[in-house]
């Protein structure tokens, strides 16, 4: 019996296991990464180890603690595999200590068996040594490629430069690291580096170079500690200026100037600025149009027109691809936007392309106008008519002496029943969409809807007098004299709800322009109060210090800066006045903003107006009774910008006696300029650019009384009209267009406003909302 025991057992661990466990059943195959192999590595089992970042290695501070974190583990084919953990080692323990189990390293000794219960590798101490050591990480029999880890003083600055041609004297990241040389510096690497004396052309690259700084003293060559730190990489601030691959080449994307950055791993500097170079021309035309921009094109109603802008940068080179900006001097009647401009009203406007900051062109505040950088760059206007007519207006009339509101449906001939407010108005301005009326008082601000011609809004988060609304309608210019403040307001977006302040500064304005694209309003601050106030929204205010009171703005045709009324007429470009501070890479810029430029001629004007054309600044002053037309050049381009004068004429106001120049208002095809005005005269001063003939408009005596001055006026989208309301008869007259000028036949729009103090109020605020003729 126990011999029989004995050979049962021995034939159980004679047959192998698995057939005495489960019969039949087969192993698990083993697949080896060569596939007709036998033996060798197997699919699955890691065979590599990656340690990173093997480009840069790491770079540490005497003293500074860092992680070298995990590798990615590997098979035969590259395929991912799964390791639970890790041992590491140094290759100098007092150099790069390191945590065996979770990789940290100290650039000198981790503590150990210090004993207080102070956990091992809790702090790390110096030991005054700079050098390399090597740490690797191990898993599975597997061993990682040894990664680098620099060790050197504290880094304090890194600065973009030249590269290096004598790496023993002057280091530099483009010099091959020698452990053996006392500075760490082997040769040096030939190329040729981005020296920041210049823009690079779009498309261009250039190879970054920088030096790493012990202390304070970068002139200092003992501080130059560039080949310890280990390879130097290079990042922008704003990559659509620049992009930079991992070996330091720059390439020039989208005008602008952006920082450059400089890292070693645990930190980085910022090194320096890359410039790609500024539009130095945009010319703008209608596609496929042969003839030259300054030819006036008309364009249908409601027909969209492509356009064309051809761009070429500083060094004469084409710029692709860039955001511009197109915007409208009658962005009403002529809207432009997307590259495209489709006329919705009869009229005529410019349209201009514009590379503008933020959205291009962008730099630093302290590098703006390096190279150009920073500053805007305008198109020539190009000229669009939409011809026709629109006998479809609704006229809004007002006063300041009432508390109604007059529609007037000129298209049915209808004027309904005025509609009461709760107070009367001291100002009213429409929107360019032609949705919103805005009003101001002294109590709220008042917010009239022209859809259904009733107030829909009182706001009494702001009160004072309405300026100007934003071509975008978006933002209002609103100034506050009680308060002594001026205010730009976003109206409420949706009923009883209040608006909100977007920005507010100290000063009473009294006129207020926006730039076409909405992104600038220059404000004429009131009489003892010698400045210009200037918003962008890249800048923020600016409060430009002017040698008279500003009485009046008048942006620029194409939107090269801006003219002031005054005495005497002044001139002010968008282009900063730009100081260079330093030389290369390091370079920074001092700026004026808005600064005065130089005018050939002079000329006095309470009121001032731009025409459409971009040729004439139009005037009118008390002082003297006279009429100047200022004749201006289309400035286009880039910054430096240089206003001429090349004549002013000067004509008499005959026949008025004015107290007060209330306006200049051009038709928008330039072709007249009408003055209104308080006082007496009874006639329309009516002015053509193009013969620089200045004459009356005799105004017709009606069963209302006589007309005594025109204060103020309004024209017709189509330029066939102008609406103007009188003092004397109260009424606004309507004067129609002729072969030779205006004429004033029609009978006039009698509003019939109740005053405050009388049974009728002066028209003195006009407003009108074109329509479509069929509408």
């Amino acid at each position: 019996m126990r011999r029989f025991f004995a050979l049962a057992m021995v034939l159980l661990f004679a047959l192998p296991f698995g057939v005495a466990i489960s019969g039949c059943s087969k192993a698990t195959a083993v697949t080896y990464c060569n596939a007709n192999a036998n033996s060798g590595p197997v699919l699955g089992q890691t065979v590599r180890l990656d340690l990173g970042p093997r480009l840069t290695g790491i770079s540490l501070n005497e003293g500074q603690i860092g992680n070298i974190g995990r590798p990615s583990p590997t098979d035969c084919r590259g395929t991912a595999t799964s390791v639970s953990s890790f041992f590491y080692g140094s290759t100098d323990i007092t150099l790069v200590d390191v945590s065996p189990a979770d990789g940290r390293i100290c650039a000198g000794v981790w503590n150990r068996n210090t004993g207080g219960n102070i956990a091992d590798y809790t702090f790390c101490t110096p030991n005054n040594r700079q050098g390399t050591a090597f740490v690797t990480a191990s898993a599975q029999g597997v061993t990682s490629n040894p990664l680098p880890v620099y060790v050197h003083p504290i880094v304090t600055s890194i600065v973009l430069g030249p590269a290096s041609t004598n790496c023993a004297l002057d280091p530099a990241s483009n010099c091959a690291f020698d452990a053996t040389k006392p500075n760490g510096c082997g040769a040096a690497t030939a190329f040729t580096a981005y020296d920041g004396n210049s823009c690079i052309s779009q498309g261009k690259s250039a190879q970054l170079a920088g030096r790493a700084f012990q202390g304070a003293d970068i002139t200092n060559p003992a501080n130059n500690i560039s080949c310890l730190v280990g390879p130097l990489t290079f990042s922008a601030q704003d990559p659509s200026v620049v992009t930079i691959d991992q070996n330091g080449l720059a390439t020039a994307r989208q005008p602008g100037a952006s920082t450059i950055n400089a890292a070693i791993t645990q930190s980085s500097s910022s090194a320096g600025f890359f410039s790609t170079c500024p539009p130095k021309t945009i010319t703008l035309n209608a596609a496929g149009r042969t003839t030259v921009p300054g030819v006036p094109l008309t364009v249908n109603q409601n027909v969209t027109q492509p356009l064309v802008a051809t761009v070429t940068d500083t060094n004469g080179l084409p710029l692709t691809n860039i955001q511009l900006e197109y915007v409208s001097t009658n962005p009403t009647a002529i809207p432009a936007g997307g590259g495209t401009v489709t006329p919705t009203f009869p009229g005529a406007g410019a349209i201009i392309a514009i590379c503008q900051p933020p959205t291009c062109n962008s730099a630093p505040q302290n590098a703006i106008g390096l190279f150009g950088n920073g500053t805007p760059v305008t198109s020539n206007p190009l000229d669009i008519m939409a011809n026709g007519s629109n006998t479809a207006t609704v006229l809004y009339v007002g006063s300041t002496q009432s508390q109604y509101i007059q529609p007037v449906d000129l298209g049915s001939n209808t004027q309904s029943a005025p509609v009461r407010l709760p107070y009367a108005p001291n100002s009213m301005v429409i929107s360019t969409d032609l949705s919103t009326i805005y009003m101001g008082t002294p109590n709220e601000i008042m917010i009239f809807s022209t859809a259904g011609n009733q107030l829909t809004q009182e706001d009494t988060l702001v009160a004072g007098t309405v300026l100007a609304v934003s071509p975008d309608s978006q933002t209002v210019v609103i100034s506050d004299p009680v308060r002594k403040l001026t205010y730009l307001y976003n109206p409420p977006k949706k009923a009883n709800t209040s608006g909100s302040i977007v920005a507010q500064y100290g000063g009473v304005g009294t006129r207020a322009q926006w730039s076409p694209d909405s992104l600038t309003v220059y404000i004429a601050l009131a009489n003892g109060d010698n400045r210009l106030l200037v918003y962008s929204t890249f800048n923020g205010f600016n409060a430009v210090p002017l040698g008279n009171p500003a009485t009046d703005v008048a942006i620029t045709v194409p939107s090269a800066g801006v003219y002031l009324g005054g005495m005497p007429v002044t001139a002010h470009t968008n282009c900063p006045q730009t100081t260079p501070i330093g030389s290369g890479l390091g370079q920074q810029t001092s700026n004026v903003f808005y600064p005065q430029v130089p005018l050939a001629t002079s000329a006095n004007a309470d009121r001032i107006a731009a025409t459409n054309d971009g040729v004439h600044i139009l005037g009118a002053a008390v002082a003297g009774d006279i009429f100047s037309d200022i004749g201006t050049n289309r400035v286009s381009g880039g910054c430096p910008v240089a206003f001429t004068t090349a004549n002013v004429k000067t004509l008499p106001l005959a026949g008025i006696t004015p107290t007060a120049i209330t306006n200049v208002l051009p038709t928008s095809d330039s072709s007249f300029a009408f003055v209104t005005y308080q006082g007496t005269g009874g006639v329309v001063p009516q002015y053509a650019p193009a013969t620089q003939s200045l004459s009356d408009i005799a105004l017709q005596t009606t069963a209302n009384g006589v007309p005594v001055a025109p204060v103020n006026g309004v024209v017709s989208t189509d330029n066939q009209t102008f609406f103007v309301g009188t003092s004397g008869d109260k009424v606004v007259h309507r004067l129609t267009r002729g072969a030779s000028g205006f004429s004033d036949t029609l009978p006039p729009i009698n509003p019939m406003l109740p005053g405050l103090t009388g049974p009728r109020a002066t028209p003195d605020l006009l407003v009108q909302r074109p329509r479509k003729s069929n509408a």
